[in-house]
């Protein structure tokens, strides 16, 4: 009776991190999609020739807070995007590993951060969860059905994240 109800807690804590992945997929698409129409927007400026340039107007104070304030919020925008896809993730890891750690292995409020994590730490920590020698119903449940290449494959892409986003800053 007890497997079953932690069957039955597995398979929502499941559930909903394949839901949490996808919510965050959409998120991702979207910022993508923003910095499209960012990149679309931008206008080129033709210079006309020096002898028929005629000089421009100063711009007045607020049109400059307004600019500036603009600029904060694309910056912001960038930014946010920037952290959600900063690292190229397997589909393996963005499939089961994700949801919970984050799309780049920070951590969420939900699980802690993969990042900075050695090979040997991750492999070892994959295996004492699948095995049950740690105790973690919902790790229990979504490495069953992992073999070892797969575990090893895991530990290999989460083991390099410091450096890959060392490198995408």
């Amino acid at each position: 009776m007890i497997r079953h109800i932690i069957a039955l807690i597995a398979a929502a804590l499941t559930v909903w991190a394949i839901l949490y992945m996808a919510r965050l997929d959409m998120e991702v698409h979207r910022l993508q999609m923003i910095q499209e129409i960012i990149a679309k927007s931008k206008q080129e400026v033709k210079l006309q020739p020096k002898a028929a340039q005629t000089p421009a107007p100063k711009p007045s104070k607020p049109a400059v807070s307004e600019e500036s304030e603009a600029q904060k919020k694309l910056k912001v925008l960038k930014e946010k995007a920037g952290r959600l896809s900063a690292i190229k993730v397997s589909p393996l890891y963005r499939r089961t590993c994700s949801s919970c750690h984050g799309i780049n292995g920070e951590g969420t409020q939900i699980a802690p951060a993969l990042v900075g994590k050695s090979k040997e730490y991750i492999l070892k920590a994959l295996h004492d969860f699948k095995t049950g020698k740690r105790k973690n119903y919902v790790m229990y449940g979504l490495l069953q059905r992992l073999d070892e290449k797969q575990l090893e494959e895991l530990a290999t892409e989460i083991s390099e994240f410091a450096q890959k986003l060392k490198a995408a800053q």
